[in-house]
């Protein structure tokens, strides 16, 4: 008996919602060293993004505990800096081998918008072709590579779109 009621208090507790154990937006979450990490600026259901001052960085909700000052991780500001640093370059050299003229990129929600012209990463340069035709400038920064490796641009059909409108087809850097 005493094992039937020890299962259905951990599955009591896998069911209980990851978000109301974690912190409440605004809260300090600190580190294993007691040192702050940073600023709780999201949470949901499987992540708690932290602010650090340096990257937001999502940590899943349930390494999240109660330490001695309020809720903790089990690694320092720095640790949790160097990981994203390490993040961030991974994501960046993905991004930046997959901008080659002539590829492929989908918008945000997965909708072919376009190719790649000109790129010439060392002048952060980008000729985008969007589809109908007009060519426009864009930075590096303003695409990703998606999990399944497709070129991304960050922002919607709709919003290309309106971009497109306002270059002139077919003329590198918008005409200018």
């Amino acid at each position: 008996m005493k094992i039937l009621k020890q299962a259905l208090l951990a599955g009591a507790l896998a069911l209980t919602p990851a978000a109301a154990m974690a912190q409440d937006v605004g809260a300090t979450i600190y580190g294993n060293d007691g040192e702050a990490v940073g600023t709780v600026t999201e949470v949901n259901d499987q992540v708690v993004v932290i602010d650090t001052g340096k990257h937001k960085a999502p940590v899943p909700v349930g390494m999240v505990a109660d330490g001695e000052k309020g809720k903790s991780v089990n690694a320092t500001k720095a640790q949790i800096d160097t990981m994203m640093d390490e993040r961030v370059a991974e994501a960046n050299a993905k991004r930046d081998a997959a901008l080659v003229a002539g590829a492929a990129v989908i918008s945000v929600g997965g909708r072919p918008v376009g190719t790649l012209g000109a790129v010439d990463l060392a002048a952060d340069s980008i000729d985008f072709k969007a589809e109908g035709g007009s060519v426009f400038p864009m930075k590096k920064e303003h695409f990703a590579v998606n999990p399944q490796g497709q070129l991304m641009v960050l922002y919607s059909k709709d919003q290309i779109a309106a971009a497109a409108a306002n270059a002139k087809p077919g003329a590198p850097n918008g005409g200018q």
